[in-house]
């Protein structure tokens, strides 16, 4: 994998697509857009070149053993499928076992896989498997809901339809009131 986005193959390649659906590449609101999407896609696609786990490598040795849960983390990703984004939050859950990790460091790991070309269900497990193996936690929850524009402004049209996926680990899989106390401090039931 290389350093950075190759911005130069980019340019031309975004020409050819604005000449290939009949635009003029070369008119005063698109003679831009080539070096502009090629930036953008240096910045949506910044995850490519960065470890995943690394956030999570800094962890505090706490007695803590109760649920650590992170609602609401905003992101963005890209469906891999169709290069259209798609966009919602994460909640991110975990029971320590004698470490916990800084907070943001949920959040920073959650930006750094939505910055690749991405599917949400590969998305969630890979954000689980993480947790797990870096925290060494007694359980992991991880809910992603988020609308995918590749459904709601192309081929179906039905915006306001969300995506949710989990991935379950540990305590969460294995005892359902530990799990039902992480739906309702999600969902408030």
């Amino acid at each position: 994998m290389s350093d950075a986005v190759d911005q130069k193959r980019i340019r031309p390649a975004v020409r050819e697509i604005l000449l290939a659906v009949g635009e003029d590449p070369d008119r005063e609101g698109l003679k831009d857009t080539p070096d502009r999407i090629a930036r953008m896609y240096t910045e949506i696609f910044s995850g490519l070149r960065k470890d995943a786990g690394e956030p999570l490598r800094k962890t505090f040795t706490e007695k803590y053993d109760e649920m650590v849960l992170v609602r609401d983390i905003s992101f963005e990703s890209f469906c891999e499928h169709h290069l259209l984004p798609f966009y919602g939050k994460a909640h991110v859950a975990y029971l320590p076992n004698g470490k916990i990790v800084g907070l943001s460091k949920l959040a920073r790991v959650v930006e750094i896989l939505s910055r690749r070309p991405q599917v949400q269900e590969r998305m969630t497990e890979h954000l689980a498997d993480l947790l797990v193996k870096h925290l060494d936690a007694r359980g992991v929850g991880v809910i992603l809901e988020a609308s995918h524009t590749c459904m709601t402004i192309r081929g179906i049209r039905k915006p306001g339809s969300i995506c949710t996926t989990s991935a379950m680990r540990g305590s969460f899989v294995e005892n359902s009131s530990t799990r039902a106390e992480l739906m309702a401090l999600i969902y408030g039931r």
